[in-house]
């Protein structure tokens, strides 16, 4: 047997071939500290530089507002917690929902737990979507920070951000958003969304895993992170990662440049995904998991009525994919987002993620839906 079918771009995106290509200078000749003034560190000092304009570029960004960081879940903690202490004079109350990744549920339950905040996390619809009326409802006058991510993770279900942001925005309050997931996929714009603060990870947009910037819009209070020197406008010390800052930056530009040909390719591929799967099984036994069209053009998660999600999966190793988050993995129990959404124990437990990426082929999806099929039918 060849390599499986890759079905698990939400986990993690191959690094591109372009993305590896501008690394590899930065890995030999180009190696000096971007903070050193003699000839070695003015070329790597303009590298970081053009991959922090290209970063900001594919989200409506100005440079100056794009922080480098190791990965999503850092910039979601430093964007929480540096919030939270930057600002816990005026009040600790945060406001998220019940279906965010673990960084940012966790990080709030953090500050919960060792720091006294108070944390509303608000429930969802059948198809994972947050009110903006509860969010409305939940502030405070202790409300200093609202974080809602912008599109799930496991069923691709898009969240109305730019009027959750219009509500934090005549209410003086700031607004994270964890767009990991969206960014490359679908337009995202920090001034049409709203959004104050704004999460990127690099290896779901194929960059190198590793690496990752945080938005942080100009002016706002918000603390450092990393504490040592001034890199990062001394919100984030340590030495520059130059590699896979470059490497972050050229995959902005490359998801800039090919996002209409991304949903153009994905979205008729995925589609077709599910139509097959439903002709093989019927729609009686296969459940949509997300919103029908509010939904990641690459997502698909459905269940299969009296089927394990794991077990099926374990009998078709022609394909690689998962039945949640890659975060969860191992795990017998069933997607918690899933059991939020109000799906039952065993509906959630039937589920699959199936997600697509620049290299998915037609070939490949017939394979995969005609060999779903057959295993689901045994």
């Amino acid at each position: 047997m060849g390599k499986p079918i890759y079905l698990d771009y939400n986990a993690t995106t191959p690094i591109d071939p372009a993305v590896r290509e501008a690394m590899l200078p930065y890995l030999d000749e180009y190696f000096g500290n971007p903070s050193t003034t003699h000839a070695y560190g003015p070329p790597v000092k303009e590298a970081v530089e053009r991959a922090r304009q290209q970063v900001a570029s594919l989200i409506g960004a100005t440079p100056e507002e794009a922080i480098f960081t190791s990965g999503g879940s850092e910039s979601d903690n430093h964007a929480i917690v540096g919030t939270a202490l930057a600002n816990s004079h005026k009040g600790k109350h945060i406001i998220t929902m019940s279906i965010e990744h673990p960084a940012v549920l966790n990080t709030c339950r953090y500050l919960e737990d060792r720091l006294g905040f108070k944390v509303t996390y608000l429930p969802v619809d059948k198809y994972g979507l947050v009110d903006p009326e509860d969010i409305r409802r939940a502030i405070t006058g202790e409300t200093i920070l609202i974080t809602i991510m912008h599109a799930n993770n496991e069923v691709g279900t898009i969240e109305p951000i730019a009027e959750i942001g219009e509500i934090a925005r005549k209410r003086g309050i700031l607004f994270h958003t964890d767009a990991a997931q969206s960014c490359g996929k679908i337009p995202v714009d920090v001034n049409e969304l709203k959004v104050d603060l704004l999460t990127i990870a690099g290896h779901k947009l194929y960059a190198p895993k590793g690496i990752g910037a945080l938005f942080a819009r100009k002016g706002i209070p918000i603390d450092s992170f990393i504490h040592g020197a001034g890199q990062e406008k001394g919100k984030r010390a340590g030495t520059e990662n130059v590699p896979y800052m470059v490497g972050l930056g050229k995959a902005c530009e490359l998801a800039e440049r090919t996002l209409l040909e991304y949903k153009t390719n994905v979205k008729p591929l995925r589609d077709r995904l599910y139509q097959r799967i439903v002709d093989g099984l019927g729609t009686n036994k296969v459940h949509l998991n997300g919103h029908p069209k509010r939904r990641l053009p690459n997502t698909l998660n459905i269940s299969i009525r009296g089927v394990v999600g794991d077990e099926l999966l374990n009998r078709i190793p022609e394909i690689a994919a998962s039945t949640g988050a890659a975060c969860h993995a191992g795990s017998t129990e069933p997607s918690s987002v899933l059991l939020e959404m109000g799906l039952s124990r065993e509906l959630a437990l039937g589920a699959l993620r199936l997600t697509l990426g620049r290299r998915s082929t037609r070939e490949e999806i017939d394979t995969a839906a005609n060999l779903i099929v057959e295993q689901a039918k045994q």
